[in-house]
């Protein structure tokens, strides 16, 4: 009974001494050169010029909702459309219900103004 466990444990043991080996390869063979510029906090090619703890816009989480939202439907149209044809039409109907909420979202997403940007 144990012996159909032996392909997993073996397969955990050669990962893991893979995994290991090659930390142990990076740290050996590694270019060993700390200057002040590496250890300098650098952030889309210029120094940082505020704290890190800096407050963000609420329009930041706005737009990634709003993406996440409309990039969430493609994956509930994809699939509808490819076995569009097999559903009939009340999955259409359910379809344009779905769509239809989302364009009303939308809409009241444009008219509150959390699509512009200053």
């Amino acid at each position: 009974m144990l012996g159909e466990y032996l392909p997993v444990l073996l397969f955990l043991i050669v990962s893991g001494g893979i995994g290991v080996a090659l930390l142990i390869a990076g740290a050996l063979l590694s270019p060993k050169k700390p200057s002040a510029e590496k250890f300098a906090p650098y952030e889309c090619g210029f120094e940082a010029f505020e704290d890190a703890r800096m407050k963000f816009d609420v329009r930041y989480y706005l737009f990634a909702i709003l993406f996440i939202v409309f990039d969430l439907e493609i994956a509930f149209v994809f699939p509808w459309a490819v076995v569009f044809r097999d559903l009939g039409v009340f999955a259409l109907v359910e379809m344009g219900i779905f769509l239809g909420l989302l364009v009303l979202g939308f809409a009241y997403a444009w008219k509150k103004g959390a699509l512009e940007w200053e």
